[in-house]
């Protein structure tokens, strides 16, 4: 007698080559070689026929796409952050999406801490003279001047996991550490970090000397540095983004730099990625923004240890069990 189908899991991006094979191990993984992103059609025969979906952040499901699910009951997403996800519409139509928290938290809050640096100490700028094509003149006691971190201001937007990481490290460095978050972190956790809690933003964005964004992009938090807010930000004030680029008006902050009214800022997102704003690339050739690809989580260690989280999540899923990463519509 046959034994029942494994259930068919459609993986949207390539994964690491230990997490793909211990898929297939276990389930009917359908994997995505190329690594090319899924089109709207793919995404949508994708939901048309797996029993679980394994999406990215480069992947829209939104309710349109849900209404073309037929046997699906699991999005088990490739990442913490799920603001590509329509959660309400999933869990609404009785399909359940987990993600994969706490295994980026150490990774990314490294890279804050690497944009912290690398943008009043004009390390990209500095590194370029190098490999340009004029030959470097020599070292000279007024050229290539930065600004010092220590003693600075930090302010933190967002101090769950990584704006905790963040704070850790920064601390090090010698910054005092303030924040603004939804709520208040508990006193003993204030005290190890020795921080300053903001309950208005308006205020805090007001006397920083860096501000780091590390919140989830949520309807809340859109454009949560907008306009008005970039204008309360010191001329001599750095804001370094790992979190997501729509929590910044992305134009705003580029005509403020333009100006001279905010000094730079190192962004690791963007608003419309993969695309970039030309206004940000002319300011990162201008010295004034450090730009990287989205890699704040890009070690081998956080994409196995995130791949490791997924299979848990679907494994656990398919045996009848609640899987230990479900998102809920509360947590947004």
């Amino acid at each position: 007698m046959a034994g029942r189908p494994r259930p068919l899991v459609v993986v949207t991006r390539k994964l690491p080559d230990g997490v793909e094979t211990r898929m297939r191990e276990l389930f009917d993984a359908r994997l995505n070689l190329d690594d090319r992103p899924m089109s709207r059609a793919d995404l949508a025969e994708a939901v048309k026929v797996a029993d679980v979906l394994v999406p990215t952040l480069t992947d829209r499901i939104d309710s349109a796409l849900l209404d073309k699910a037929v046997k699906l009951k699991l999005i088990a997403n490739f990442g913490n952050g799920v603001d590509h996800i329509d959660v309400p519409a999933a869990i609404k139509r009785g399909i359940v999406v987990t993600n994969t928290p706490g295994v980026l938290t150490e990774d990314t809050a490294d890279m804050t801490m690497a944009l912290i640096l690398a943008v009043p100490r004009r390390l990209v700028e500095g590194a370029e003279v190098l490999t340009g094509d004029k030959p470097w003149a020599g070292w000279s006691p007024t050229w290539m001047l930065g600004h010092r971190i220590w003693g600075k201001r930090l302010g933190i937007l967002g101090m769950g996991r990584i704006g905790q990481a963040v704070a850790r490290r920064a601390r090090a460095f010698g910054l005092q550490i303030h924040y603004h978050n939804r709520r208040r972190v508990p006193a003993k956790v204030e005290e190890e970090l020795g921080a300053t809690y903001w309950e208005s933003l308006d205020q805090m964005l007001a006397r920083m000397d860096i501000i780091s964004v590390n919140c989830p992009h949520t309807p809340a938090t859109y454009h949560l540095l907008s306009a008005r807010r970039l204008k309360l930000v010191r001329p001599q004030a750095y804001i370094v983004n790992t979190a997501r680029g729509e929590i910044i008006d992305e134009n705003a902050l580029a005509r403020l730099i333009e100006s001279e009214d905010i000094a730079g800022a190192g962004l690791d997102v963007f608003e419309q990625e993969p695309a970039v704003s030309p206004r940000l690339l002319k300011l990162a050739r201008a010295g004034k923004v450090v730009l990287l690809p989205h890699t704040g989580s890009a070690t081998v260690e956080a994409r196995t240890e995130m791949g490791e989280k997924v299979i848990v999540n679907v494994k656990t899923f398919l045996d009848g069990h609640k899987p230990p990463d479900r998102v809920l519509p509360s947590m947004l």
